[in-house]
């Protein structure tokens, strides 16, 4: 049988009843729509997750910390894997000869301390404890700080601050907004280290007499406490706006990286380095961040840094696992938008055996003119394709109106709840065309079962029907 006259075949019998063939595809559209509403929630809300990661620049961001003081396990931090642990160097200290030779690594853009500390927040008569952290330039832009009211630090040696907005609430009196702080200043009060002066310029003592080599340094310091005045030049939004932050350095004050250095703030790791007895003279950093030139040479560059002998930590190690949760995630959401379809594809299979019934006269009719087995089955299948294809396009069409509802809806309710609502709904192209296409492979499986009786009506005993 040509094409052409089986299209116009198909055409005329779905045309004949245009009814039950409607109520067909309608069930099919049904299906269709439940599946893209579900699928779109899950793609949505996993691009919101990457989309916060990305934005706050965490996903070419490593973190490396002392295999000794490393909380992400041994011996390589976050990446645990059998092979890097036997060939990672033995263990080794972050000090400034670490950091250089980091810095020198393919694809390493810069290598910053980790610097954080908590201090007293104090704003005359109102004071808080706060967490506090150093900040390259690199971060104004880097979507850390959106939102900001006010300005990024004017230079990196600048005495500024930038505050998150709970704390600034904290600081000020009721009613006032936080923009308010903006042009003040406030006191921070720390701990500080003071070096030992080396143990020959020490006040003798009743202590055993020790043997200092001649370029013996001390091995300790003194803390004393600490204040300074900081310009508040930004505000970030509260975190009740939706807005909070996202990152390794997340804290309640912000200051240049270069002036918290300069600070000499006593942070987790010092006490535990001076009590080891292989401490050693000179710098040594609690962790350093380091920023790759894309997200694709963090891998390699997570990888070097464990056989140097560093534990390593980066977020696509967390998003990995992300990934399979989200992938499992909208598997379980296509499972259940499936059920609608499979029940669609019963109706498919009961129109198309009450059109066998209703047409075993024209079955019969088309064999005896010399139709044979298969085009028979190509008529039928022709049919169910039709209605699966159609059924698809009106379900995907549907479906975007669903998602696009439940957005709406989100929206109303989250800006009720004074927070700024989030996209998450998505209908990417490749779900479109997958999902038209398993409406038309659901609605042909559908008509095997039909389209095969159809084809083994005997012309005969058809004729004699009715």
């Amino acid at each position: 049988m040509k094409l052409g006259d089986l299209t116009e075949l198909a055409a005329r019998n779905l045309r004949e009843a245009v009814l039950r063939n409607s109520l067909t595809t309608l069930g099919i559209s049904v299906g269709v729509a439940s599946l893209v509403a579900l699928l779109s929630l899950g793609v949505g809300l996993q691009q919101l997750v990457d989309r916060s990661v990305a934005r706050a620049g965490l996903f070419d961001t490593i973190s490396v910390r002392s295999r000794q003081s490393s909380p992400f396990g041994q011996p390589g931090g976050g990446r645990r894997n059998p092979r890097d642990a036997a060939d990672a160097a033995p263990p080794r200290p972050l000090d400034d000869a670490a950091r250089k030779e980091i810095a020198a690594l393919p694809n390493v853009l810069e290598v910053n301390p980790e610097i954080r500390f908590t201090a007293e927040a104090r704003r005359e008569p109102i004071s808080q404890l706060a967490m506090v952290a150093g900040m390259a330039s690199s971060s104004e832009s880097s979507g850390t700080l959106d939102g900001l009211n006010g300005h990024f630090f004017s230079g990196p040696n600048a005495e500024e601050a930038i505050l998150q907005g709970d704390l600034a609430k904290r600081l000020l009196d009721a009613g006032q907004a936080p923009a308010s702080l903006l042009g003040q200043e406030i006191t921070l009060r720390f701990a500080q280290r003071q070096a030992l002066p080396p143990p020959s310029q020490q006040a003798p003592t009743d202590a055993p007499n020790q043997a200092v080599g001649p370029d013996e340094e001390a091995m300790g310091f003194s803390i004393v406490p600490s204040e300074k005045k900081f310009l508040v030049v930004g505000v970030t939004p509260a975190s009740d706006s939706g807005s909070g932050q996202v990152g390794f350095n997340n804290a309640g004050i912000y200051l240049p990286l270069a002036i918290a250095e300069k600070l000499q703030v006593v942070q987790q790791g010092d006490l535990r380095d001076v009590s080891r007895s292989s401490a050693s003279a000179g710098v040594r950093y609690a962790a350093l961040n380091i920023r790759a030139a894309s997200p694709t040479a963090v891998a390699q560059i997570e990888s070097s840094v464990i056989h140097m002998g560093f534990a390593a930590f980066s977020l696509i190690d967390v998003t990995r696992n992300l990934r399979t949760f989200f992938a499992i995630f909208d598997m379980f959401l296509g499972i259940f938008g499936s059920l609608a379809l499979a029940v669609a594809s019963l109706g498919i299979i009961n129109t198309l055996v009450m059109a066998i019934l209703e047409r075993r006269r024209e079955i019969g009719v088309l064999k005896a003119l010399g139709a044979a087995d298969r085009d028979v089955r190509q008529l039928f299948f022709a049919e169910a394709g039709v209605m699966g294809l159609v059924g698809g396009v009106f379900g995907v069409l549907l479906g975007w109106a669903i998602g696009r509802a439940i957005q709406l809806a989100t929206m109303i309710y989250l800006k009720r709840q004074g927070m700024n609502p989030p996209n998450i709904w998505s209908v990417p192209w490749w779900l479109v065309l997958g999902a038209i296409a398993f409406a038309v492979v659901v609605s042909l499986a559908s008509g095997i079962y039909p389209a095969s009786r159809a084809a083994r009506l005997d012309p005969v005993e058809a004729l004699r029907y009715e």
